[in-house]
């Protein structure tokens, strides 16, 4: 209870901080983020097994790392090539999930009003604008850089046009063709090479394409380990939270291709198998993870009944990489990312991936403000009927909880999971 009562008062000290002296708030906010990241290793929480236990870790270290050395970062979001960035000994941080770390101090609702009070539409997705706000605020300063791609969110490009506007953060939009073809993909390994070479003149070094080779090659191996993982899954009760699917997509996207990611994963899969047998349904998640609603906390975090297995953000991409030509290999990774192209192509890919991991339910959470999620979700819905896997529809907000309403998800979540393991089928015209 201490510990807590000392967490909560640096929390409501911070927040005010921020909003009184922005600057010297967010020093503060950063020193909390470095204990958060030695919390996180010394005092691990109990609920969770040793593998998200290290995940969790990571992911901490990784953000607190970064922000303390403005050079050693670009900003970017989740499908920036992160693999390219760390040949140039930088990290990339995407601003959807710096916006959720924002969120541990309670200032998402303060950063969001300060961007829609500076002339932001109300509509714009609210990671972004979460993340707006915080520059608008003048409590987050930029890095050096950022690169930022069309996959898949609309907002991308207006988003780090304004962010270069207002605070003068030069940044690479990487426009993905939708197409699979060879044109498509050397147009966008062409873009590749030129963000590489404006890298080169950012940072002052010399860009070694066997270094991204190597990348590669770990990549390749990280992706076979984490397949081996999710397998395992399948069969075995592993102990996480919601957010652990948050944690594992910042690992794939932000750290994908380094030898600590993959040394992680290694373990994963060795210590899942020393879990008990999984009695429990398996829960296929579909976009984004609302981490703070008290509902899906209080039924899926470290839940034997009902298990997360996998998230599709996690698994948007799992075939191998051609190491020879990276540039090329990495255009290939990003068209033929689930994310990219019509829903109708992420709806089969997605009723592939549910037999794959042997799904007992998928959930679906429509995000507020994404205009994919909300317009597939009715066509991922009939792929899930044709297959016969029950499917529950959550409408909500993945990071202003004031856009969120817990009474209405705990009723949709409680009636799905009543038809779920009563073993039947939704009816025709069941609102799930």
């Amino acid at each position: 209870m201490a510990k807590r009562s000392i967490a909560d008062s640096y929390i409501r000290y911070v927040n005010q901080e921020v909003k009184e002296k922005p600057e010297k708030g967010w020093n503060h906010m950063v020193q909390g983020f470095q204990a958060n990241k030695w919390r996180a290793r010394l005092l691990p929480k109990g609920n969770l097994s040793r593998g998200y236990q290290k995940l969790e870790a990571m992911m901490m270290s990784l953000v607190a790392d970064a922000l303390s050395h403005k050079d050693r970062y670009v900003w970017g979001n989740i499908f920036a090539p992160c693999e390219i960035m760390q040949c140039f000994g930088v990290r990339t941080l995407s601003i959807e999930c710096l916006s959720c770390y924002f969120s541990g101090y309670h200032l998402e609702d303060y950063f969001i009003d300060c961007a829609q009070n500076s002339g932001i539409a109300p509509t714009l997705c609210s990671y972004h604008k979460t993340f707006v706000g915080a520059v608008e605020s003048g409590a987050l300063q930029g890095p050096r850089y950022a690169v930022t791609t069309s996959l898949s969110c609309d907002g991308n490009l207006n988003t780090f046009r304004y962010l270069e506007k207002k605070i003068g953060v030069p940044f690479t939009f990487l426009d993905v063709p939708y197409r699979d073809d060879e044109e498509s993909v050397e147009y966008l390994a062409g873009q590749l090479r030129d963000m590489t070479s404006r890298l080169e003149e950012v940072f002052g070094r010399r860009f070694d394409e066997e270094t991204l080779r190597q990348a590669i090659r770990v990549e390749n191996e990280t992706r076979r380990e984490l397949l081996k993982f999710y397998e395992l899954e399948k069969q075995h009760y592993y102990p996480g939270e919601i957010i652990s699917q948050l944690y594992l997509m910042m690992g794939t996207h932000l750290l994908m291709g380094t030898e600590e990611f993959l040394d992680l994963v290694r373990f994963m899969v060795q210590d899942i198998q020393t879990y008990p047998r999984l009695e429990g349904k398996r829960i296929l998640w579909v976009h984004l993870l609302p981490f703070y609603q008290e509902t899906l906390r209080e039924y899926f975090n470290g839940s034997k009944k009902y298990q997360v297995i996998a998230s599709d953000i996690v698994l948007d991409f799992a075939e191998e990489l051609d190491e020879t030509d990276p540039f090329r290999a990495l255009a290939v990774k990003t068209i033929r990312n689930i994310y990219n192209g019509s829903y109708g192509h992420k709806a089969e890919a997605l009723g592939r991936l549910a037999r794959e991991m042997d799904a007992d339910a998928v959930i679906h959470f429509c995000h507020w403000g994404c205009k994919q999620a909300s317009g597939g979700s009715i066509l991922l819905k009939e792929k899930m009927k044709e297959l016969g896997i029950p499917m529950l529809i959550l409408d909500g907000d993945g990071i202003d909880k004031r856009n969120s309403h817990d009474g209405q998800i705990k009723t949709r979540l409680e009636a799905f999971l009543e038809i779920l393991d009563a073993g039947g089928e939704q009816k025709e015209g069941e609102t799930c």
